[in-house]
Formats: structure tokens, sequence, C-alpha cells
């Protein structure tokens, strides 16, 4: 049998176990994995497969290495472990109870069960119970909101659970999902190191189910933590990774973990959306918008990381593309958070930031702990000039995840703003810190530190130069560290930067002040380093300009010929017309 036809198997498998357990999230993300896995083309003519002959598609346009159809290295395979069907007695039970979870009647769910000793009734009896205290905390948390949008409301079925899933634990009558129920009760009472142990349990024992790998991944905050897991090897632990790799901030690896996938799982949407993610955080946004085109052909009702997508559209300002997208997903979807932050990024693109908090409101209203609205509606608070409503949405950000550079930067953003440049710095500090590979964080901080209250110039300039190996796109860097080291009386290393960002504007074809003071140094610096053949190139270019820098520039002319001329020592200021 084929590595796929297994794949195939076990994930048809996988998708009924969790559709039986209403573990729903799960059990999609195994379905779009096994849509994902390439078609057999003796069952699957084009007539009903979407993936047709000539369709244009990413997977082959950016590809760096060439990808086989065999998994990753060194990864085992095991079978999917039947999970033993403990309710053939009592089924009409889990039936009704099942039914009743599905229609949102948790306590009536849990209510059937409370008498069923079965493993599988045990894990919907207390998923149930664990869910309507979820929902009664959403609820406590809109009647008690205090007034910055805080409560202090909590589920009140966790200490119950976390009692009952112990004795289970401890008495070794746990299945696999009751492990990962465990271990989300234990995240959620704030004991990360067992709730860590508990769910790597799960996933060795259970490989399939996603949403075990989420939670696990969400306690997994550094790279040392990740490396001291005991994890089994199975190709799921390769889609753990590539997810990890990339809330780690380590995008090439989790690329390279996602191109790796695709030999698998050539047509999985999932995987594509992940690697656009991946390439929009190393800010190769063409590339970014051709996947996502791709995408919604093969998807058009996709909302799905959408947003990603619109901030791609809001950066280029493609107004009309963010329009015709933002219009899509209302049709699909409105009241998604994804299409609300969508709507509000059109708003912002347009100008009118009020109405744009409005949308990253309503999609925080839908879902608290949406990061990118929370980060996003910062943005537009400091637009508007609202610095501690900014200030608050940014920090509500990091409390959500501590990792989120924009955030941080952000917050250094609105200190800086209010003129607490000691505070900024130690936002910004942060900000590089989490993605140190963003020219435009170690601009910010580089500024930060030139400040009229810090004038801290040797520490801007090393901001600066990390900013220019950073792929500095805006062209800040170069032209700053060199008007650094002239106000330094540091001649040698200013004409050196001046040298390297006039090469960059040629090369860019761009002209402007900036070039016009990068001509003017370099022909000043080597007259007086009697260097005359070099600085007559960067006066003869002088000349092409209207102003006073082409009589500046005729001026250093004729000084340098009275000074070939014989008269080496005399002072060229006695020879200006």
């Amino acid at each position: 049998m084929s590595s796929k036809e297994s794949c195939r198997i076990e994930l048809r498998t996988a998708i009924r176990q969790l559709s039986d357990r209403c573990l729903y999230s799960a059990s999609k993300w195994a379905a779009e994995q096994l849509v994902g896995i390439e078609q057999d083309p003796a069952k699957f003519t084009p007539s009903n497969t979407r993936f047709q002959r000539g369709s244009s598609s990413i997977r082959r346009r950016f590809r760096t290495n060439e990808i086989t159809s065999t998994p990753p290295t060194g990864v085992a395979y095991v079978s999917t472990p039947v999970m033993e069907e403990d309710e053939a007695i009592h089924g009409d039970f889990y039936l009704l109870a099942k039914s009743y979870f599905d229609c949102r009647e948790y306590r009536r769910a849990a209510h059937v069960l409370r008498d069923q000793t079965g493993k599988k009734s045990v894990f919907l009896r207390c998923y149930a119970l664990y869910l309507a205290g979820e929902k009664r905390k959403e609820e406590e948390m809109i009647e008690l909101e205090g007034p910055l949008g805080k409560s202090d409301a909590v589920n009140r079925e966790l200490v119950s659970l976390e009692r009952e899933l112990a004795t289970l634990c401890k008495n070794n009558t746990i299945d696999p999902f009751g492990l990962y129920l465990y271990g989300l009760v234990l995240k959620e009472k704030g004991n990360e190191n067992l709730a860590r142990k508990v769910l790597v349990e799960s996933v060795n024992s259970y490989p399939w189910n996603w949403s075990a790998w989420s939670e696990l991944q969400s306690l997994c905050t550094t790279v040392d933590i990740l490396n001291g897991l005991n994890l089994s090897n199975h190709w799921m632990k390769e889609f753990f990774l590539a997810s990890i790799y990339q809330e780690l901030r380590m995008h090439n690896e989790s690329l390279s973990k996602y191109e790796n996938l695709q030999g698998m799982f050539t047509f999985s949407n999932y995987i594509q959306a992940q690697i656009a993610k991946a390439r929009y955080s190393l800010r190769e946004f063409e590339q970014v918008e051709v996947i996502f085109e791709d995408l919604l052909r093969n998807d058009p009702y996709r909302v799905e990381d959408m947003d990603t997508y619109s901030n791609v559209l809001y950066t280029k300002e493609c107004f009309s593309a963010l329009s015709y997208l933002a219009h899509r997903v209302i049709m699909t979807d409105k009241y998604r958070p994804e299409s609300c932050c969508i709507i509000g990024n059109y708003y912002s693109l347009k100008g009118q930031h009020e109405k744009s908090v409005v949308y990253f409101r309503r999609a925080l209203k839908l879902n608290k702990n949406y990061l990118s609205a929370w980060t996003l509606m910062g943005h537009e608070y400091v637009e508007m000039k609202n610095t501690p409503a900014a200030v608050d949405a940014y920090r509500r950000a990091v409390d959500i995840n501590p990792r989120d550079y924009r955030a941080w930067y952000g917050l250094g953003q609105a200190y800086e703003m209010m003129g607490m440049p000691h505070y900024a710095l130690h936002y910004f500090r942060k900000s590089v810190f989490f993605q140190p590979i963003d020219s435009r964080l170690w601009i910010a901080m580089a500024q930060c530190y030139e400040s009229e209250q810090l004038h801290m110039l040797e520490e801007a300039i090393k901001c600066y130069k990390r900013a220019a190996n950073c792929n500095d796109t805006e062209a800040i860097a170069l032209h700053r560290l060199a008007m650094l080291h002239r106000e330094l009386d540091q001649p040698e290393e200013a004409a050196f930067y001046y040298k390297k960002d006039l090469e960059r504007m040629e090369a860019e074809e761009r002209e402007g002040p900036n070039l016009v003071e990068a001509l003017m140094f370099l022909a000043t610096h080597y007259k007086t380093q009697k260097k005359f053949e070099e600085a007559e190139v960067y006066c003869t270019r002088l000349l092409d300009y209207t102003g006073p820098e082409r009589e500046t520039a005729k001026s250093l002319l004729r000084g340098m010929r009275i000074a070939q001329s014989g008269f080496p020592s005399m002072d060229v200021e006695h020879f200006h017309p």
C-alpha cells in the first residue's frame, strides 16, 4: 500500500472518530487534509476535480526545492488506533446526548450521560460541561464588563473537571481524548507544565487530533520548551512543527516544512494559506498576493486567513482589490472576526478611521482573543491621536500573545508620541527581540535613541546598521548613518555611508535632496583629502542641478584647479568669484 493511500485510510478513520466525539474543528481540519492529498488519476478525472490541467497554481511557481511525493525522511507511520467502542449497551443514551450537544444544549447532554461509565460517554459528558462553563463565562463577561472591557469571569466547571479527570488519569482509565480535555483544563487553570505533559501524552497516543496539537502549541512559547517535548515521530508532528515555527518567528524553517508537506498534501488549501502567511512574515508581498488569488479561485467562499490577504492589499494600497475582497466576505459570512477585520482594513485605507474602529470592535465582540483586531485597532487610535486608547488596545494584544511584535512596536510608537522615550525604547526593544529581521523596528528604535531627551547617537548608529542589514526597503538607514557620522565628526565613516547610499539611489533610479546631499558631501570630503579626481567626478554631477549646489560645485572645481596649478597651500575661499 502506498504512503498516500495509507494516509487516506488513517485520515478517514480519524474524521469519523473526531466527529463522533464532537471535536468538529479537528474533524474539519483532518477532512481538509484528506481532500488535499493528491487524488489517484485512475479514479478522478478532470471533469470531477477542481484541479484541472492548465489551472494556475502557485505551487509550481514559487517552490524553492523539488518536492517529492514521499513523507519527510525519518517520519515513522503508525496505524490509526481503533478506539474501543464501549457504548454497545448504552449507545442510545450517547446518541441522545450527542444530539443535545449538537444543538448547544450542553448541560442536557451532560445530564443524559451522568450514569454512563464508558470512556466515550465520560469524555462527552466532561466536554459538554466544559463548554457549558465557557458559555456561561462569556455571558458573565458581557454582563459584568468593566469600563475597559475586562471582567473577572471564570469557567466555574474547571475545578470539578480537573478533579475528575485527574482521578481518571491516575487510575489509567482515560483515553487520548480525555487527556486532551484534561490538558485544556490544566492550561485554563494555569498549570502549564503539567498541561504540556498531558497534551504530549494525548498526541502521542492519538496523533490526529489537531485541536490537541493547537493547545500544545499555545504552551510552547520558546524554542527551549519546544525542544524539550518528547514527541513521537509521525507526519502530524511535521504539521505541528511547521505551525509552531511560524508562531516562534522561525519563518524560513516553517516555510521549508510546509513545502515538504506539499509532497504528500499537494492540494491542501490549509498548507497553501500557511505558506502565504510565512511569506507575508518575510515581507514577500508579491508572492503572497498570487498565492491568495489562487486560493480564492479554488475555494471562493473561504474566509479563514483572508485577513492576512487584506493586510497585503492594505500595504500595497490596492483599493479596488481590497474593496472586492471586503464585498466578497460580506456576502459569504458577514459576522466572522476575519470579515470584520477585512472591512476595518478597507475603511482604514480610505482614511475613515472611526468606521474602521467600529468594525475592529465588532470583530472583538465575536472573538475577544482575536489578536489582529486588537493590534489594528491600536493603529487606528494612533492615527486618530487617541494614544490612551491605543495603549490599552496594544496591551490587550500582548496579554493574548506576548510574542506579538506588532503590538510591542505599537506601544513604542504610542509612548514616543506622548514624549516618553525611555518607555518607548523598552517596547521597541521587545519588538526587535521577537522580529529581529524587520528593518522598520530597528529604525524606530534608532530614532528613539536620537530624540532630544536621550541623544544616544552611538546606540542609534548600531540600530541603523542592523536596519541596513535587514533589507531597508524605505532607504532610511544608510542616509541616517551618514548624517550621524557627519554630526559626530567622523568624515571617513560618513563618506563610506554616503557612497553606499548614493549607489543604492543610482541602482533604484531615485532622485531627490538625499542624492544632492550625498554628492555635495563627497565632493567636499574628497577635495579636503586632496583626492581631486574623485572630487571632480561628484562636482561634475552637481553641475546638472540648478540652485546653490551648482554654484558650490563650480567654486569647488575652480579651487581644485588652482590647487593643482601650483598653489596647494592657498585657501580656496580667496578664489571665489
